[in-house]
């Protein structure tokens, strides 16, 4: 059997086009037609469909975008941390994407823009007139992507900053004081991985106290429990709850027999201030009900 056998014989399901849909946001037909080409391939589809739908940054404009990177810049005392986000994962991985991250959290930290708006002005390079807005809007006309700069932090510090990056979907920016330059980094991956919420108990926003006291309190109420006990049951559950989410109280990541804040002291070192940016992090992903939605049009066909 030759190859080109093969291909004519290679159907392209729904399920496919589906997917290529979820990722790429291409109308159905357009997604059917880059698979065919692709012959089932859908990395090689994705790359036909950027190159075909190229050029509509109008359109794109209103599109979600909840994937993306988090990128970081430390120069001296001076870093930034920020998140550039996009529609599909596909986008994360292109040079010219991930360029304008890191651009943008090197203009951060050194001009110190006040908001989003006034880093979009900022020029790439002094005495240049392409900004980084420019920038953005052609690279959403040349991928065909809606591109978004969601949030950014900046530290001038006193003292040292240390930067973790967890590939580029999580970022972590610690400003700490010390002789070893290791804590800085050690603590940096530790908030990778356990994600607080704060650097001690009594910095946890209140919302959230009062969002886990609540559980607590229906929890300890369907237990059956007397009401002196039901009382302590909550408040032993939120107790437990600030520790686990405050960065000095959890048990550190190298070593779970002393907390972080133990460590810390045990090296003469002191966090200041920390933050973590997580990809996508509370933005509500798009989902499409992609049968409902060929139903609609082999309704709406029928019907013509």
């Amino acid at each position: 059997m030759t190859e080109n056998t093969l291909t004519n014989r290679l159907t392209i399901s729904a399920a496919m086009v589906g997917e290529l849909r979820a990722k790429t946001d291409a109308p159905m037909m357009e997604c059917k037609k880059a698979l065919t080409e692709a012959e089932g391939d859908m990395d090689r589809a994705e790359e036909i469909l950027r190159v075909k739908l190229g050029g509509k940054a109008s359109k794109a404009a209103s599109r979600v975008t909840a994937e993306g990177v988090v990128a970081a810049y430390v120069a001296g005392n001076v870093g930034a941390l920020i998140e550039v986000n996009c529609e599909t994962d596909f986008v994360t991985k292109n040079d010219e994407f991930l360029a304008l991250a890191n651009t943008c959290a090197k203009l951060v930290a050194e001009h110190n823009p006040s908001d989003i708006a006034a880093l979009s002005a900022l020029p790439l390079n002094k005495g240049d007139d392409i900004t980084v807005e420019n920038l953005r809007t052609t690279l959403i006309g040349r991928i065909g992507e809606n591109m978004s700069i969601r949030r950014f932090a900046r530290f001038d510090s006193t003292s040292k900053l240390s930067t973790y990056l967890h590939g580029t979907r999580i970022g972590v920016i610690v400003d700490f004081d010390g002789t070893n330059d290791q804590v800085g980094k050690d603590v940096a991956m530790h908030i990778a991985a356990m994600k607080p919420v704060s650097l001690s108990i009594d910095q946890v926003p209140a919302e959230l106290i009062e969002k886990e006291r609540s559980v607590a309190t229906l929890k300890a109420a369907e237990s059956g429990k007397p009401a002196d006990i039901a009382t302590k049951m909550v408040e032993g559950s939120v107790q437990k709850f600030l520790k686990e989410v405050s960065l000095l109280n959890q048990p550190f990541v190298k070593n779970d027999k002393q907390t972080v804040e133990q460590m810390l002291k045990a090296e003469s070192s002191v966090v200041k201030a920390f933050k973590m940016f997580i990809v996508g992090e509370g933005i509500e992903k798009k989902q499409d009900d992609f049968a409902a939605e060929v139903a609609a049009q082999v309704a709406a066909a029928q019907n013509a």
